[in-house]
């Protein structure tokens, strides 16, 4: 199995959508976040992860604000 299959299987940590790698990120097929990847490892860690253009925090992501996905942080 090679990178892009390994990478294929994960999900968005909020929403459990699909991603899709864009470069050196996965970004969420449903709400845009961007996580990065380095040194060819995914970091899924939603705190460090680069939000969508007009989401200024993680409650105002699409999956949180619509009440799919709970997030307390």
């Amino acid at each position: 199995m090679n990178e892009d299959e390994k990478l294929a299987m994960l999900v968005c940590p909020m929403g459990k959508k699909p991603l899709e790698r864009q470069g050196d990120t996965l970004v969420c097929t449903s709400c845009g976040t961007r996580f990065a990847i380095e040194n060819g490892i995914p970091n899924m860690l939603i705190e460090e992860a680069k939000l969508p253009e007009g989401c200024a925090t993680i409650a105002e992501l699409k999956c949180v604000a619509s009440g799919e996905v709970r997030y307390d942080g």
